[in-house]
């Protein structure tokens, strides 16, 4: 059975979709924007902090599904420019103990959603 998570700390979906699925133990994280969930706006203009802000909006999911980090087994980042990837490496890395941290994949593509330049998901287990 599967529960459908959500949370005001992080933006409401803009498509047909929900924040989170919780099912048995696993925790599906829908794909997270720099999107500032108390104003709508989005964070753009510094890597680092468009980074921060999609890892922020990721945090407030796992808390209100009662994880953190430390549940994360699988993340995927979608990147507009991989050469930006040592500054959004730095910041994802923050959010991690470097010998915990989870399997991943990092993709450059042509366009995000809002074309914005970072988009991480995750996968959780309790």
């Amino acid at each position: 059975m599967k529960k459908v998570i959500t949370t005001p700390n992080a933006p409401a979906p803009i498509g047909p979709y929900n924040q989170a699925i919780l099912t048995g133990n696993t925790l599906y994280i829908s794909g997270q924007i720099p999107m500032d969930p108390a104003t709508g706006k989005l964070i753009e203009g510094d890597i680092k902090k468009e980074t921060a802000q999609s890892m922020e909006n990721l945090k407030a999911i796992l808390t209100e599904a009662g994880m953190t980090f430390e549940n994360v087994v699988k993340s995927s980042i979608f990147v507009k420019d991989m050469h930006q990837f040592a500054a959004i490496n730095e910041v994802y890395g923050a959010y991690f103990d470097a010998e915990t941290a989870p399997a991943r994949e990092t993709v450059e593509v042509a366009n995000l959603p809002k074309f914005v330049n970072v988009e991480i998901s995750m996968i959780a287990i309790k």
